[in-house]
């Protein structure tokens, strides 16, 4: 199969970013600039993000600020220059106007842009994930359905083992690979055998 072949379906690339090396700015501070604030820090807690809203409607932000130093608020509307030196930008505010404006200038200075619920202007997705330790899985459903990312995300926290469980294993594979003397194609064989062996084991204590 060429790669020509495969440009149908959900086409996005997926990628982990570090938000605590980037600086993300989040415009809104309504109900939905407060779940895109929660879900950035959920991932990452020191995250660098500057909120910028005309008004901060939910308390909930503020203390979210007070809680995380690296997290500042701008009480005010948006202004061009909030863009400069930002690497990542999170539109959430009921304004579509001013959604598709910030997206104009964003695209033309080439910032990676999110927009809530409209998948159009989107650059990239925020996905429902799934976080076991270090363990971590990004659903996406190219914009077409949060509701079936967020029942995957329930499915897949209840299958996989449970966080302890989970990070024992990612820390004694680490151990394991380092430990492991060979070329590539050897460690990679190793690993697979006992990974396998303990989803087996796993599968026999359900």
């Amino acid at each position: 199969m060429s790669f020509m072949d495969q440009d149908s379906g959900n086409t996005l690339f997926p990628i982990f970013i570090k938000l605590d090396q980037i600086h993300t700015l989040l415009v809104g501070g309504g109900y939905v600039g407060l779940e895109k604030l929660e879900a950035l820090l959920k991932n990452c807690p020191r995250a660098r993000i500057t909120l910028v809203a005309k008004e901060i409607l939910q308390e909930e932000i503020r203390e979210l600020a007070k809680a995380h130093p690296s997290v500042e608020l701008i009480e005010r509307p948006f202004e061009e220059k909030d863009l400069d030196e930002k690497d990542f930008v999170v539109l959430a505010t009921d304004d579509s106007k001013l959604h598709e404006n910030i997206k104009t200038i964003t695209r033309n200075r080439n910032i990676i842009t999110n927009v809530a619920d409209t998948p159009k202007l989107c650059d990239a997705y925020l996905g429902s994930v799934v976080k076991k330790g270090d363990l971590k899985i990004a659903i996406s459903t190219n914009g077409k359905s949060p509701t079936i990312s967020k029942r995957m995300r329930e499915y897949l926290t209840e299958a996989i083992p449970d966080t302890e469980n989970m990070q024992e294993l990612l820390d004694n594979m680490k151990e394991i690979r380092d430990r492991l003397k060979g070329d590539f194609e050897y460690k990679v064989k190793m690993l697979d055998k006992i990974t396998q062996e303990w989803l087996e084991e796993q599968k026999k204590e359900e």
